[in-house]
């Protein structure tokens, strides 16, 4: 079963999409690797959107977001490899492409990981805007690098 729904943020609307397993993805309007118009009816009473939206909301107020969200994002063994690294980079804290690619096992791989990085589905929940170029650089955030400077402060973070 897949559903999709919109969730409204300061940083401008999100569509949400899920199937039985859990959350698919989390897009921002006009972000890089949308999948444009989902093949996918909307609902409006879902518990697990009901969670996401609260859990932005609370986000966006300054809690830290739970990690025991329900996620699935769909990908290639090395992309769903780079997104499970991402969830482990606390808030407020960052790393580099080359950082995560020797977490991974896989020094001189930077690029790759960004490749990867870049494909993430699922935009805040998976927190693809805490990496940064290797010399704290703000880099490529399908995003925006408007909206991956506003998660940092929020987060605390300063680049």
């Amino acid at each position: 079963m897949l559903a999709q729904q919109r969730i409204n943020t300061p940083l401008g609307p999100l569509t949400a999409l899920r199937n039985d397993e859990g959350l698919v993805g989390l897009w921002f309007d006009g972000q890089k690797h949308h999948p444009g118009t989902l093949d996918a009816p909307e609902v409006e009473a879902d518990p697990l959107f009901m969670q996401i939206e609260q859990c932005l909301q609370g986000y966006f107020k300054g809690q830290v977001l739970p990690r025991d969200l329900p996620l699935d994002p769909q990908g290639t063994p090395f992309q769903r490899a780079v997104w499970q690294a991402l969830l482990a980079i606390p808030a407020g804290q960052s790393r580099s492409y080359g950082e995560l690619a020797a977490q991974l096992g896989k020094p001189g791989s930077a690029r790759a990981v960004g490749a990867a990085v870049g494909r993430n589905p699922v935009t805040i929940l998976i927190p693809c805007h805490r990496v940064l170029g290797a010399n704290g650089s703000l880099t490529g955030y399908a995003g925006g690098l408007e909206r991956k400077e506003a998660l940092l402060r929020l987060e605390g973070h300063r680049p």
